[in-house]
Order: C-alpha cells, then sequence, then structure tokens
C-alpha cells in the first residue's frame, strides 16, 4: 500500500500550559456557589479557552502516537468527562433528570453524525472539490452506532416488561453489556486487526503516514500534554456544569421543552473534537474527521449506557431511555442518509447540505416539538 507524508506539527505555546489552569482555578472558586452574571461571563470565557487548549493538546498526542489512536484518544476522553457530568446532573436533578442521559446521547448523535461529519464534508469537498474517505471503515463505525442506538434508544419503546420507554432491570443489564462488547469489538478493530481501513485515505491512492518531516513529540511532551487534555477536559465538563444553571433558567425563560438543556450540554462538550475535526477536514483528511464524529457518538452511547446503568442502582426515580416518535424517525434518516454518503468513498457538497439540513430540523424540534 503506497504510504504519503504529510505535514503536522502543533506548536509549544504557554497559553496551551495556562488555559486549563485557568479553567481548574475558575472552576474552584465557582463550584457549588451562587454567581452574578459577570462571573458567568467570566466562566464562558475560560471554557472556549480550556476548549481551545484540549484541541492543541490533543493535536500534539496525535501527532506523537498516530492515526486512529489520535482521535480515539481524544474521543474516549471528551466522553468519560461528559458521562461524569450527566451522572452528577442526574444525581440532583430531581424528576427531569430521567430523560437527560436519553437528551444528551441523542443530541450527541445528531450533532456528531449529522453537525461534526456535514461541516467537515462540506470544508474538505469546497477545498478540494470532493471530500473522500474510506468507506469500509467509515461504514462498520457507522453500522456500529447504528446498532447501538437501536438497542439502547429505540427498543425501550417496544417492550412490556416495564411501563413506559425503559428498560427492565435484566433488559438494562443486556443493553449496557452489549454497548460495551460492541464498543471494545470496534475499538480492537480500528487499532488492531483493520487499522488502515481508518487511515486518511491520499487522493493518489494508498493511506497517508501520520510520520511527516516534522520533529515527533517526545514521549515526555505527550504525557504533560495528555495529563494537560484531561484537565482541560474537566475544566470544560465541570464549566458547564456551573453554567447549566443559567441554561435551565434560559431554557424555562424562553418556555421551551426541557430537552433542549441536553442539546446545549452536548455542544459544549462536543467543543473540542468539532474544532479538532474541523482542522483535520481543512487538511485534506477526511478520514480523521470521521473518525472523530462517528467515534464520539460510537463511545457516547457505548460508555453512557452502561455508566447510567451502573448509577440507576441508587438514582431515585425511572430512567426513560426511549426515543420519541419524531426522533426516531431523525435517527432513521440519519443512518440511510449516512450509508448513502459513505457507500461511494467521496462526497460533495450536496451529502454535507443534507447532513446539516437533517441537524436544522433536530434543533428546530428540539425547540418547537
Amino acid at each position: 500500500m503506497k504510504v504519503l507524508s504529510a505535514r503536522k506539527r502543533p506548536p509549544r505555546s504557554l497559553w496551551a500550559v495556562a488555559a486549563p489552569a485557568l479553567a481548574v482555578v475558575v472552576l474552584a472558586l465557582t463550584w457549588g456557589r451562587s454567581v452574578p452574571p459577570g462571573v458567568i461571563v467570566l466562566m464562558t470565557a475560560a471554557l472556549a479557552a480550556a476548549v481551545l487548549a484540549a484541541v492543541h493538546h490533543a493535536e500534539v498526542i496525535a501527532h506523537r502516537v498516530g492515526e486512529p489512536f489520535g482521535s480515539l484518544i481524544l474521543a474516549v476522553a471528551v466522553t468519560v468527562i461528559e458521562v461524569g457530568l450527566i451522572v452528577m446532573l442526574m444525581v440532583g436533578g430531581g424528576e427531569q433528570s430521567a430523560t437527560l442521559a436519553r437528551d444528551t446521547v441523542f443530541a450527541a448523535v445528531m450533532i456528531t453524525l449529522n453537525g461534526i461529519t456535514g461541516i467537515c464534508l462540506l470544508v474538505a469537498s469546497l477545498r478540494h472539490r470532493t471530500a473522500i474517505f474510506n468507506p469500509e471503515g467509515t461504514g462498520a463505525a457507522l453500522a456500529t452506532v447504528a446498532t447501538l442506538a437501536t438497542l439502547s434508544l429505540v427498543l425501550p419503546n417496544f417492550t412490556s416488561s416495564a411501563s413506559g420507554p425503559e428498560f427492565s432491570g435484566a433488559q438494562l443489564v443486556f443493553a449496557a453489556v452489549a454497548a460495551l462488547v460492541l464498543y471494545g469489538l470496534y475499538v480492537a478493530t480500528q487499532t488492531r486487526r483493520h487499522r488502515d481501513y481508518f487511515l486518511p485515505v491520499a487522493r493518489e491512492g494508498g493511506v497517508i503516514s501520520e510520520e511527516d518531516h516534522a520533529e515527533v513529540p517526545s514521549n515526555r511532551r505527550a504525557l504533560a500534554s495528555l495529563a494537560l487534555l484531561l484537565v482541560a477536559l474537566g475544566g470544560v465538563v465541570g464549566l458547564a456544569k456551573g453554567v447549566s444553571p443559567t441554561i435551565e433558567s434560559g431554557v424555562a425563560a424562553a418556555g421551551m421543552p426541557h430537552a433542549v438543556v441536553g442539546v446545549v450540554i452536548a455542544l459544549l462538550v462536543l467543543l473540542p473534537e468539532t474544532i479538532a475535526a474541523v482542522h483535520a477536514a481543512r487538511r485534506d483528511r477526511v478520514q480523521t474527521s470521521l473518525n472523530l464524529a462517528i467515534g464520539s457518538a460510537m463511545a457516547s452511547i457505548g460508555l453512557t449506557i452502561p455508566a447510567v446503568a451502573i448509577a440507576s442502582i441508587w438514582l431515585d426515580g425511572p430512567l426513560l431511555l426511549g426515543l420519541g416518535a419524531t426522533h426516531m424517525v431523525l435517527l432513521a434518516l440519519t443512518v440511510l442518509v449516512g450509508t448513502l454518503t459513505i457507500v461511494p468513498g467521496r462526497a460533495t457538497p450536496l451529502q454535507a447540505g443534507l447532513h446539516l439540513a437533517i441537524l436544522a430540523a433536530y434543533l428546530e424540534l428540539s425547540v418547537i416539538p
């Protein structure tokens, strides 16, 4: 297989060290306190800086370990902390928290499969006429997401062991175990047995090497970036939780459904992956962008469902996972359009527009059901 080289080297920057530290300091000073609007603005600014720092450190790590490990590390790191945020909000959320996991996970799926994917395909196709990627790896990833979403978010509507759109205890255990097994199988396929299916595709044929002419970061620097990435992501999620009361108040004041809170949380948490994916698309590495987008959707389901299944042991109230009819239609349309986009191995702005239109419909229907 032909291997081409490319340039990819995130510079060493002092701000990338200072931003995570600032986010942690602001988080420590505001955690559990009622803060005025001016402090909310400061928290939002610190959150944005932490997002940019997280992207920087993720690129350093990706440059050191290569693809697809780099995108996998960022997707898993973001999702693990997202799961922690969901569980924390569910613990103190009362009755409204019964659907928080479902709303946030489905929002993550729609944002990644339609929003991040659509933007990246649009950026790459406008710059290079078409966006090219490997349909074998991308198709396998989409099939995994479709299976996980159906087992976890659709089937609860059609079971009869429990009333309402929820699983019984045994069914929830099965869904959690199936999610972990399928996600683990995907990771093994992506990183070991068929790693070449998930490497960026060269237009001349073959794949693009992640080992470029620029100096590869040392192990010490990569480990430092990994630590700073976790700190930055922790700051992002902690500050997102800190501003969530303001978000909930604003949603309620505007008369919008509580499910919009899950959408906003997903948008905030997925910012690092969105920026990293768009950067990759600009460099004509659409496969890396799709690894991030679809991998994030998969990690969101594969890690969140087992986590909330365990948390439900001590949480009061039901755990509602079943999607409404409108959202099931949007999920089916997303899988159908995604399949037709992936099969040729290349996409134009038309395919990008289709995905963005589905995302726009989801956001509009979330605000106005």
